[in-house]
C-alpha cells in the first residue's frame, strides 16, 4: 500500500498525516469529495483517509453508496478509513459495518495512524489474496471472461462459484443480451458435470407444436411426420447440464412435462408409455418478469417456485459501463484471431461516445458493433465512421481521420449515408418495438427493403421487443 488520499478539509490534520506517513507512501490531499474523484480517477489510491462529515454531506448519511459509488467503481480493492469525533462513534462502527477498513477519532493520535495504515494494508493483502484463490477456482479459459470491476458482477461471480459444484437449478434473469448463456456454460463447466453435455435449447425459437417434442422427444408414429423415434434434449443431455434459454415461452403442456422432471426427475417421449430418467442439471433463462406472467395465468406458479431455487439477475451494461475498457479489449483480441488486422485501440471520441449511449442490445450488441466496425476499418484503429452516429455524437470535437484526403467525394458521402441510415432504423425500431410492418409503413419502404437494410447494417429486431 503506497498511495493514500486524505480527504478532509482540515489542513492540520493533513499536515500530520502526512508528518507521520511522510516515509514510504505518496500522501495526497482533497478537500472535499469531487476533488477526491477526480484525482482517484487519474490515479487510484489504495488508502482513502476521510473526514466522515464529508461523505455524510454527499451520501446523505448512507455511507455504503460512497463505498459502492464511486471509489470502489475504480479501485474495487480502495480501503477506507473515516474519521469523526467520538461522539459520532456510531457512525464510525456503522461505517466499518458498511465495508470500511476502520475508523479515527479527533484530534488525531500518530501512533492511531500508523496502527490503522498498517491494518488497511494487511487487508488488502488478504483481499489480493483471496482474489488470487478465486481465480485458482476458475479454469484458465474462463479468467478473461470473469474479469470485472463492477460490483455486482463481482457477486454475481462469487454465487456461480458458490453454485456451480452443486445440482441446484439456476435461474438466470436479464435483458436480451446482457450474457446469460455465457454465465449458464461457466456454471456447466466448473461443475462436477463439466465433462458430460451441455445442450442448449432456445425455446422462443422453437414453434409451440414442436416444443414437447424437442425437449422429450416422440415415439414412431406419434403425430403427423413422425417417421422415426426421435430422442429429446433431455435425453442428450443425460449426465450433465440442459439450458432452457427464454423458458417463459414454453407451452403449458411443456411446463406441466417440466415440472414432473424437476419434481421426481423422469419423464416420457410423446406417443410413449415408460418412463425416462432426466438425470440432468436444469439452467434456466428468461428476459420476462415470470412474476408477471405467473400473476396473469401464463407461467405455472409451482414451476416457477422449482426455477427461482438460485435466481441470479444480471445488470445491463449501461449499469456496468466501468467494464467497457475489458469487453471491448476481450473482443479485439477474438476480432484479432479472427480476421488477423492486428487492430487494439478505438478512436477516443468513440471510447467517449460509448460511455454515454445507452447500450439497448447490451453485450451483444457491442459484439457485433465491433465486429462490423472491424471488418470496415482500413486504418490501425477503430475510427468514428465506422460506428453508428448515435455512438459518437454530442461530443464537442469529431476530427476528420487523416485518411480522408486521399477518399472521393462519393465515398466520403456513402460513410455519412450510411451512419444517417443506421442511425434512423434504430431509432424507429425502438419506437416500434422492433415490429417490422409498422416499422416498413412508417418509412415508406418495403417489408422486403427494411429487411435487407437491417441485414447490412446487423441490426436484429429482436434487441428492441418489449421487455427484452
Amino acid at each position: 500500500m503506497k498511495d493514500i488520499l486524505v480527504l478532509s478539509n482540515r489542513t492540520d490534520d493533513f499536515q500530520l498525516i502526512l508528518k507521520v506517513l511522510s516515509t514510504g507512501y505518496a500522501v495526497k490531499h482533497a478537500p472535499d469529495v469531487e476533488s477526491a474523484m477526480a484525482l482517484h480517477r487519474i490515479s487510484p489510491f489504495d488508502l482513502i483517509i476521510s473526514d466522515f462529515t464529508l461523505l455524510e454531506k454527499k451520501t446523505k448519511n448512507r455511507v455504503s453508496t460512497i463505498l459502492d459509488n464511486p471509489f470502489l467503481k475504480i479501485n474495487p480493492f480502495a480501503q477506507l478509513v473515516v474519521i469523526c469525533d467520538r461522539k459520532d462513534i456510531q457512525k464510525a462502527v456503522m461505517a466499518v459495518e458498511e465495508g470500511a477498513s476502520g475508523y479515527l477519532f479527533y484530534p488525531i493520535e500518530e501512533k492511531e495512524i500508523l496502527l490503522l495504515v498498517d491494518s488497511a494494508g494487511k487487508m488488502l493483502i488478504r483481499d489480493f489474496e483471496l482474489d488470487y484463490l478465486r481465480d485458482h477456482f476458475w479454469k484458465t479459459e474462463w479468467l478473461e471472461i470473469i474479469r470485472s470491476k463492477n460490483l455486482g458482477m463481482k457477486k454475481i461471480y462469487e454465487s456461480i462459484r458458490s453454485v456451480s459444484p452443486t445440482i441446484a437449478t439456476v435461474l438466470l434473469l436479464g435483458d436480451t443480451g446482457t450474457g446469460k448463456g455465457m454465465l449458464a456454460r461457466l456454471v456447466h463447466w466448473h461443475s462436477l458435470r463439466c465433462e458430460q453435455p451441455f445442450i442448449a435449447v432456445h425455446c422462443g425459437a422453437i414453434p409451440d407444436t414442436l416444443i414437447e417434442s424437442e425437449l422429450f422427444g416422440h415415439e414412431k408414429g406419434a403425430f403427423t411426420g413422425a417417421d422415426k423415434r426421435k430422442p429429446g434434449k433431455f435425453e442428450m443431455a443425460r449426465g450433465g447440464t440442459i439450458f432452457l434459454d427464454e423458458i417463459g415461452t414454453i407451452t403449458p403442456a411443456a411446463q406441466v412435462k417440466l415440472l414432473q422432471v424437476l419434481q421426481d426427475g423422469t419423464f416420457s417421449r410423446i406417443g410413449g408409455e415408460s418412463l425416462l430418467k432426466s438425470d440432468v442439471r436444469i439452467i434456466t433463462a428468461t428476459n420476462a418478469n415470470l412474476d408477471d406472467l405467473v400473476k396473469q395465468g401464463k407461467f405455472r406458479k409451482d414451476l416457477y417456485y422449482r426455477f427461482n431455487i438460485f435466481p441470479i439477475e444480471i445488470p445491463r451494461l449501461r449499469e456496468r459501463l466501468e467494464d467497457l475498457p475489458t469487453l471491448i479489449d476481450m473482443f479485439l483480441k477474438n476480432l484479432n484471431a479472427k480476421y488477423g488486422k492486428g487492430i487494439h485501440t478505438l478512436d477516443s471520441s468513440v471510447v467517449e461516445g460509448f460511455n454515454h449511449y445507452e447500450w439497448p442490445g447490451n453485450i451483444r450488441e457491442l459484439e457485433n458493433i465491433l465486429e462490423r466496425a472491424y471488418i470496415l476499418e482500413t486504418s490501425s484503429e477503430l475510427t468514428p465512421q465506422n460506428f453508428p452516429l448515435e455512438m459518437v455524437m454530442g461530443l464537442e470535437t469529431h476530427a476528420l481521420p487523416p485518411s480522408i484526403a486521399s477518399s472521393t467525394l462519393a465515398r466520403e458521402r456513402q460513410i455519412v449515408i450510411d451512419i444517417f441510415e443506421r442511425s434512423y432504423l434504430t431509432a424507429l425500431l425502438g419506437q416500434t418495438q422492433g415490429k417490422i410492418n409498422l416499422s416498413a409503413q412508417k418509412a415508406g419502404i418495403t417489408t422486403r427493403q427494411l429487411s435487407r437494410l437491417l441485414n447490412k447494417y446487423g441490426l436484429n429486431k429482436r434487441n428492441f421487443k418489449k421487455n427484452m
